[in-house]
């Protein structure tokens, strides 16, 4: 089983997966949205390629921890996923990943637009790591 690492965006998805043991996290790039058809499609190739058995997608919270503007549309989002792909939906707090992200494309002296073009899937990738690494300590607690 691998865990799908996604940050949501109205136009844009960015894709993240797991490892087989569950302590990495490797980008797939982005998916562009395209109609409900084509994205159950997708999805469903995507879990059944990876083998996928849960799914992290990041939460917009705002810096005090209440929910962002963005909350409701990630949510429905979510709820269709989980049914269409009949996983559980895991939400973790991604505050601060897209400038994490940039940081990270920063450093290897990317040009705006190539920013802006990976900085969803530089996110998704931050999320699931993020979320390993909690599972990590977890299972090995104090």
């Amino acid at each position: 089983m691998r865990i799908l690492g996604i940050d949501f965006g109205d136009k844009s998805i960015g894709l993240a997966v797991s490892d087989q043991l569950l302590l990495t996290a490797q980008s797939l790039g982005r998916y562009r949205t395209v109609n409900e058809e084509e994205d159950k499609k997708f999805f469903k190739k995507l879990v059944n390629e990876y083998r996928v058995g849960e799914i992290v997608i990041g939460l917009p919270l705002r810096m005090d921890g209440s929910p962002g503007t963005r909350v409701e549309k990630t949510k429905e989002f979510a709820i269709w996923l989980g049914t269409t792909l009949d996983l559980p939906i895991i939400f973790w707090d991604e505050r601060l990943t897209t400038q994490q992200a940039f940081k990270i494309l920063h450093k290897h002296k990317m040009d705006g637009r190539k920013k802006k073009k990976l900085k969803d899937q530089v996110s998704a990738t931050i999320i699931l790591s993020s979320y390993l690494e909690s599972r990590q300590v977890k299972s090995h607690g104090p």
